[in-house]
């Protein structure tokens, strides 16, 4: 039986070091950097996830909002309309760019980044589980082998210049499903995959069937091609390639994988339009849904509001200004903009009884915008546009991850040749994840609605979100950034008895919770109940800070609670204790960075003591594991135990958990 563990976390937590450096294994480093010493604490000036610029936030609108109104609620949801389907905490995904999964996720079965742990733990405590999809532009051209030289797990091969984002083409090995597996061990994490489609004349379904063996139900989803409506503009296809063409090759894939035998077939996902050449309405016209309807798990497409190709690539015109595009971002209109052409699609999803996802987005297409995308702007942008697909009856959204070469990032690993002095940077986007999950609670059965509040004023939007019938937290956003507090908002809340005679309902005091900065601009010094990631390189997936939400008394005899909503910033208002607790985890899992290479404050082992060692002995024959028994041959045919069970038989249950966990 293969044998999977954490590399030097595991060994370190079973001897009780407190800190060990790993030197570089043979094929180990993340794809694209550099395997040298660094000469410099910043990395390089073209590397757009690290990047300076700062924006002005734009000019207060005129004429200004009101900075003081009311809204008026019910208690209970039999008397709301429009409110959305249920919805979860998990809403919020990631979407990872396959050609960087070592980069952000780690680097074969044995090594799992820990920021990458924390950050997804962060997540799961509050909404009960994360949702991941690999893949991407480099899924269409990825392909399964049993091994690679020097034990890679992933291997780019060359570009593909007909794309606007170069794809590369992609080699993995195994290692990288059982890399999933393991982070499922630890986190409660669920997967999607894509399944290529390049060459539709030999179908590479590795990718399913492996998937499914390893990572079994935590892979609830396998997309079957990635944009098909940009095929023949990135000349994938021949020019006349339309909506029916692809109903035939996802017929295809799913005959191939009941051939195989694979057991689950229903977990397919399409059609992933990027809303480019075709429309949605388009592939439901061929009769996608019903003839598929079986093997259908989401239906999926795939959308960003702006793009920064033009800045890049040749052939898109002239670049925009971020600064004169800023101000597209930070209005309620930029989430319904986005969101318009999809509404009808949300409801043929739910007469067919599928969720229907936003499957990749972010700030903008080609990497995003410099100062815009790395921006309290973004987070704002993203929250209320993650809040407004909710109300809009998407079920999840994933936000897009790629390399250093991109400014939308919810997170970014140092360059590895920088880890022994830098830590991981959190992008402003992050926290709109983790404010939207206790938003909407880890109950799965929250239900959202826009309150067009202060007349529909887009600069000051507002939710209300229902939980198990009653009313149970209301969220509010202010996009204007004034320092002198003049444009700060107050909200009256009111609550009615939900029926006639019922005496007014609003409580003694409620709690509200606020992500702040001083300005739209601003890059790190943002913070959510006082908590924050940090600055660039400061992060090791774990939020600094005691935690502080405030408490508002209420008046109760004439039924108000007034709530403040700085400019610029977000209010989560808990109505109860309850919803509180809900939202807000009382303890977080968390994952020691020991395994990065830093310098200080680690014990470390000379280089070549442990060159001749068991950790890089041999490295160009076997992956570069210590464990027993845990080379590339025996992971493709032996059964995948669980990590925990795995550690609990070697050092006992208790000791395992006292290891790796801490509560903060």
């Amino acid at each position: 039986m293969a044998i999977h563990t954490l590399l030097f976390s595991l060994v370190t937590a079973l001897a009780g070091a407190q800190a060990v450096t790993v030197y570089g294994q043979a094929g180990q480093q993340p794809i694209g950097t550099s395997t040298g010493s660094a000469t410099s604490a910043l990395p390089s000036s073209t590397s757009a996830a690290y990047d300076t610029l700062v924006l002005n936030p734009p000019p207060l609108p005129n004429p200004l909002p009101p900075n003081q109104f009311g809204v008026q609620l019910a208690a209970d949801a039999v008397n709301v309309n429009g409110l959305s389907i249920p919805q979860s905490g998990a809403f919020f995904g990631f979407s990872v760019e396959m050609s960087v999964v070592n980069q952000v996720i780690g680097l074969n079965g044995s090594y799992i980044h820990p920021p990458f742990l924390n950050l997804m733990a962060l997540v799961a405590e509050r909404a009960g589980r994360v949702h991941v999809r690999v893949g991407g532009n480099t899924q269409e051209e990825a392909r399964m082998v049993m091994s690679l030289p020097d034990g890679k797990a992933i291997e780019k091969q060359k570009v593909d210049t007909n794309n606007p984002t170069q794809t590369p083409a992609l080699l993995y090995t195994p290692e990288i499903l059982y890399l999933l597996a393991n982070i499922s061990s630890l986190v409660n994490v669920k997967w999607y995959l894509g399944v290529p489609l390049n060459d539709t004349a030999n179908l590479r379904l590795e990718i399913a069937q492996y998937g499914e063996q390893i990572l079994g139900d935590n892979l609830i989803g396998l997309q079957v091609g990635n944009e098909p409506d940009l095929y023949a503009r990135h000349q994938h296809r021949p020019e006349t390639y339309g909506p029916f063409d692809y109903f035939g090759e996802f017929g295809n894939v799913l005959g191939a994988m009941k051939s195989m035998g694979l057991p689950r077939t229903n977990l397919l996902l399409g059609p992933s339009l990027a809303t480019g050449d075709w429309t949605p309405e388009m592939v439901w016209d061929t009769g996608f849904i019903q003839a598929y309807s079986d093997a259908l798990g989401a239906l999926t497409v795939e959308h960003y509001p702006d793009d920064n190709c033009a800045a890049l690539y040749e052939g898109f015109g002239d670049p925009v200004d971020p600064q004169t595009e800023f101000s597209k971002f930070l209005d309620h209109t930029a989430g319904w903009n986005m969101i318009g052409q999809y509404i009808n699609s949300t409801q043929i999803a739910q007469q067919a009884g599928k969720p229907f996802i936003m499957f990749e987005t972010n700030s903008a297409s080609c990497g995003g915008f410099p100062g815009i995308s790395t921006s309290f702007g973004a987070t704002l942008w993203a929250l209320d546009y993650g809040l407004t697909m909710a109300s809009a009856n998407f079920s999840h959204a994933l936000l897009h991850v790629g390399g250093q070469n991109v400014y939308y990032n919810p997170f970014t690993a140092p360059p590895t040749n920088e880890t022994h002095f830098h830590q991981w940077t959190i992008g402003p986007i992050f926290y709109s994840v983790l404010a939207v999950s206790e938003t909407l609670g880890s109950s799965n059965n929250s239900r959202i609605i826009d309150l067009g509040a202060n007349s529909g004023n887009v600069y000051t939007p507002g939710y209300a979100i229902y939980e198990n019938e009653k009313l149970a937290r209301l969220a509010f956003v202010n996009f204007m950034t004034d320092p002198s507090g003049a444009n700060d908002y107050t909200v009256t809340i009111s609550i009615d008895g939900g029926e006639t005679g019922r005496p007014a309902a609003t409580p003694a005091q409620i709690k509200v919770k606020y992500l702040v900065a001083p300005s739209v601009g601003e890059k790190f010094n943002i913070t959510w109940g006082n908590q924050t990631f940090g600055g660039q390189f400061e992060s090791d997936g774990r939020l600094k800070n005691d935690l502080h939400i405030e408490t508002i008394q209420c008046d109760q005899a004439a039924n108000t609670c007034q709530v403040k909503v700085p400019a610029p910033g977000f209010a989560l208002v808990f109505m109860s204790e309850e919803a509180a607790a809900e939202s807000e985890p009382t303890s977080t899992a968390t994952f020691g960075t020991t395994a990065i290479t830093k310098i200080k404050n680690t014990a470390t082992i000379d280089e070549a003591v442990l060159a001749t060692s068991n950790g890089n002995k041999g490295m160009e024959q076997y992956s570069g594991s210590t464990s027993f028994g845990s080379n590339a041959a025996a992971r493709v045919t032996g059964a995948h135990p669980s990590v925990m069970a795995l550690l609990a038989v070697a050092a006992g249950t208790v000791v395992v958990l006292r290891a790796f966990y801490r509560d903060i």
